[in-house]
């Protein structure tokens, strides 16, 4: 079907991860784009200078590459020599150019925004074809592109957009956390991705930032080029590009009846997490960003029980010194409506890298050297973290957390390291507080096998269950083909987050979760009948999860466990977990929501 503007209608099916529907416009983000800022042409007469800038750089492309192919031929290395003709062919293609030209001229962009643009439509072209050779050769046309951005820029520029007042949805393959560091939040309104599950990056800092995001769309990027008009529907997991006008109007009416809900559950936000039994469970956030802090508030945190660090990091091109740790962290602290602020001190690499951090190209690098292995083996870098979590624990009560704790070894040695800096500001006179609770997050089996012995060892646990899944199941939480396998009501998944909990009690140290299955309305009563102390999660989740726990009792909720713990495939757990669901909570959950 065809929209009003001509163009035809795709929807598409993923995996919804961040509630709420938004309409906006399509900004298809490549890794590229760290290179190109965006803005309109303000006035007529900026058009043909902006023109002339563009022909200047494809001049100054040309002659870098006959320069290249000039000293390569007297290397007597012949072999690349034939893909640089490829190149300078390109750049003086009239069809490239011209369509560069048109898109400044027509629409009033710069030109960085224009060969954009002309690299979307090439795209396109190439990914229809049939022939792996020549739709492959699209690599050439990038690589040309990233040249002439080169030249136009001299520098790495931030990406800006000047795109009016519509918001945009970025549309992806997909976002690493050093693509959505680059980015201007408050331009965005939603994403849409090719890959990803419900715990990848781009649905963790989509729920963060409480923008609707589908991920798992498998090929959303092949029907979308910037500037197309995009529903993003996160609780159904559509995607819409190029709506027709009713089917926008539908969209606007969900749109509203979403936003009211949402109030709705507002309302138990700022009530404390007591069930019908009186138990009380402590509910915490996840934040990344201090500009999180007051929607964390307003949904009912009532503590920081996950506070992300490594975004310090992967922000900068140099390190962060200790004051910049201390600043950041003060404003956590300082919040007088937490009860406290846990501190996870950077978890980089894995998936999440920084440029200054040197590194091998590891096979599997989410096993390899990341989190605590990277931090014990970098002291001078992880000390300056612990100096600057010493120095804010004179401001409030601070919890720090060891992420990726596998033996008795590594959390003995994150302590000696993390005493060593208390001394050393203790003899130089620096104000901190006279004991901080220590955690040991269990997210890597064997620290949820040696459990009880951890438990010795610090004073709670925080059980990050993205990983521990992960891991447990072995499966790539990142991989589209194999997400359908991660299931946190899975048997051997419920088993071992049971004795962990256990060993925390029996050793008298309290225990929480702050991985996604924390804020899962769907597990919330086995959690509660396992008993656990804390709930950590996005604070969109929040006030959904105090309402089943003010509707539940501990008591049911242990049978609830029992019974799930009896079955011996993930199916049948998750069939009676859902029709208990349905059946104990009419209210909050029908056949279609699960």
């Amino acid at each position: 079907m065809m929209s009003d503007q001509g163009k035809k209608t795709f929807v598409l099916k993923g995996i919804g991860v961040s509630p709420g529907v938004v309409i906006g416009k399509v900004y298809r983000f490549d890794p590229l784009d760290a290179q190109i800022s965006f803005y309109k042409l303000h006035s007529a007469d900026m058009v043909p200078r902006e023109i002339e800038r563009f022909k200047n750089a494809l001049k100054e492309s040309s002659r870098q590459l006959l320069e290249i192919q000039e000293n390569l031929r007297k290397t007597k290395v012949t072999e690349p020599l034939y893909i640089i003709d490829v190149h300078v062919l390109l750049l003086s293609d009239k069809k490239f150019i011209n369509r560069t030209i048109k898109y400044i001229r027509r629409l009033g962009v710069n030109a960085e925004w224009a060969l954009r643009m002309t690299l979307d439509h090439y795209k396109q072209v190439f990914e229809g074809l049939e022939d792996v050779y020549i739709s492959g050769r699209i690599s050439d046309v990038q690589y040309v592109i990233q040249r002439i951005l080169r030249n136009l820029s001299g520098e790495k520029r931030e990406m800006v957009w000047d795109v009016g007042q519509e918001g945009v949805v970025i549309v992806s393959h997909d976002l690493s956390p050093a693509d959505t560091a680059q980015m201007k939040m408050d331009k965005i309104v939603g994403f849409a991705t090719d890959s990803g599950g419900r715990t990848s990056h781009t649905a963790i800092v989509a729920r963060s930032m409480e923008l609707p995001a589908v991920v798992g769309l498998d090929n959303v990027t092949r029907f979308v080029r910037t500037g197309d008009d995009i529903i993003v529907d996160g609780t159904s997991g559509l995607v819409v590009v190029n709506p027709y006008p009713d089917m926008l109007k539908r969209y606007e009416e969900k749109k509203r009846h979403y936003d009211e809900a949402k109030d709705e559950y507002l309302k138990y936000a700022r009530q404390p997490a007591v069930t019908l039994d009186h138990y009380t469970v402590k509910i915490g956030s996840n934040i990344e960003f201090v500009e999180e802090i007051s929607s964390a508030v307003s949904h009912g945190a009532e503590h920081v029980g996950l506070y992300r660090t490594e975004f310090l990091y992967i922000y900068r091109d140099d390190l962060p010194t200790e004051e910049d740790h201390f600043n950041n962290y003060r404003q956590v602290v300082e919040e007088k409506n937490f009860s406290w602020s846990t501190i996870r001190t950077f978890d980089l690499g894995g998936d999440k890298f920084t440029k200054y951090q040197k590194h091998a190209k590891e096979m599997n690098p989410q096993m390899g050297l990341r989190a605590i292995r990277f931090c014990l083996r970098e002291v001078d870098i992880f000390k300056t973290q612990l100096r600057a979590i010493w120095r804010v624990s004179a401001l409030g009560r601070v919890k720090i957390l060891f992420p990726m704790i596998s033996s008795i070894e590594e959390i003995r040695e994150a302590k000696r390291l993390l005493e060593e800096a208390r001394r050393e500001l203790v003899t130089q006179g620096v104000p901190v507080a006279e004991r901080m609770e220590i955690g040991a997050m269990i997210e890597v089996p064997a620290a949820a096998v040696i459990a009880d012995q951890l438990a010795k060892e610090v004073d709670y646990f925080s059980i990050g269950t993205n990983d521990l899944i992960q891991y447990s199941l072995a499966i790539d939480r990142s991989n589209e083909r194999v997400t359908y396998l991660y299931e946190p009501l899975h048997p051997a998944v419920l088993r071992l987050i049971k004795r962990i909990v256990d060993a925390a009690h029996e050793a008298g140290i309290r225990v929480a979760m702050c991985g996604e299955m924390a804020g899962d309305p769907l597990c919330c009563p086995i959690l509660l009948g396992m008993e656990l102390d804390e709930l950590s999660m996005n604070h969109l989740a929040i006030p959904r999860i105090k309402r089943i726990l003010q509707q539940s009792s501990l008591e049911e909720s242990r049978k609830l466990l029992a019974q799930a713990l009896s079955y011996k495939s993930a199916a049948e757990v998750r069939a009676y977990v859902q029709n208990y669901m349905i059946h104990h909570f009419p209210d909050e959950f029908q056949k279609r929501d699960l």
